[in-house]
């Protein structure tokens, strides 16, 4: 699932006594991370679609268990104190009680329920409409004014959109209705959840604070469908194995890798390598599921896939802020 956060924006040096081996490791990092993230969407269709697992219980599911380990590796490798210090001032914890229920649950959900409904790739591609959504909502609020390279960004994600849902016939749409309507969904959850995130990661770290969010959404969610009467005893082994992947490999380690590569990386880098996360879910939508994908709908994603690295090259004014105490790491989840 996509990223979008504050980036460092000066050119790509090794930082204070990195070496190329420390290099190396974040870039096989990052990009095992993003296939990892598009793979566990494929992974999630496929427990859909053949054993028919409730979308509902898989996110609560998900995000519970991704949601304690996330902790434990806070607890363990980092700052232990964050874990309960962002429940002792009442700002912060009110702020991540809204953003675990209106940004983290609202984001998985959308995005489980457009893969149930259409498949990994096209809810993949349309969450990434998120930026043009951000883009749109910063000009409207005259918080930002529109330049030609934000002009292109719509551009190309618009003609993206139109060809990956029609495949080029403008008489029917070439994904069902449901999926198109859960992805956009899922883009603007997913332009929330970015959006108001900014002040908590200024003051904690992000596997807090997405820790605690996916906690959140997930015993919320356990109100609607509670884990416990799902009959997991009645499971294949090869169910197992997709649930592992899913909750281990798509969410919780994805997301671990990702945040040591910044250890290595610049956070730009790690954008523009994530990009691999799109790819990911098409290919293994196309020639392992075997879904469709027209001609047309390959340029699509070729233009959304431009767009993402258009935004991840692009040059940003040099007067951008940076995150306080030197720590500029990007919010991301999948």
């Amino acid at each position: 699932m996509a990223h979008f956060g504050p980036e460092d924006l000066s050119p790509w040096p090794l930082k204070g006594g990195e070496s190329s081996m420390d290099r190396r490791k974040g870039i096989l990092l990052v990009m095992t991370g993003a296939m990892f993230w598009g793979i566990g969407g494929t992974a999630a269709k496929k427990l859909f679609q053949d054993f028919q697992i409730d979308v509902d219980w898989l996110v609560t599911v998900r995000l519970l268990i991704a949601g304690v380990l996330l902790l434990a590796v806070q607890y363990f490798a980092k700052d232990r104190a964050q874990i309960l210090g962002v429940w002792k001032k009442k700002s912060s914890a009110l702020r991540l009680i809204i953003f675990g229920l209106l940004g983290m649950l609202a984001v998985q959900y959308t995005y489980m329920a457009s893969i149930e409904h259409g498949n990994a790739a096209v809810a993949t591609l349309l969450q990434y409409l998120a930026p043009v959504m951000i883009i749109l909502y910063l000009v409207l609020r005259k918080q930002t004014v529109l330049t030609r390279g934000d002009l292109l960004t719509i551009a190309l994600a618009l003609f993206g959109s139109f060809f990956l849902l029609t495949n080029g016939s403008i008489s029917h749409l070439s994904v069902p209705v449901p999926a198109v309507v859960w992805g956009v969904l899922s883009g603007a959850a997913l332009a929330f959840y970015t959006l108001y995130a900014v002040p908590l990661l200024k003051e904690y770290d992000s596997l807090v604070i997405v820790g605690w969010a996916m906690v959140i959404g997930g015993l919320a969610l356990s109100f609607v469908h509670p884990p416990w009467r799902m009959d997991i005893l009645s499971f294949t082994g090869e169910v197992y194995v997709y649930l592992a992947f899913v909750v281990l490999f798509g969410t919780m380690i994805a997301f671990w890798f990702y945040i040591e590569s910044l250890q290595s990386l610049q956070p730009k880098e790690t954008s523009l390598l994530g990009s691999v996360e799109p790819l990911a879910a098409v290919l293994t939508t196309v020639f392992w599921l075997k879904e469709p994908f027209g001609v047309f709908q390959w340029v699509g994603t070729a233009c959304i896939i431009g767009m993402i690295l258009f935004i991840a090259l692009k040059k940003e004014p040099a007067e951008e802020k940076r995150r306080p105490g030197g720590r500029e790491e990007p919010l991301r989840v999948s």
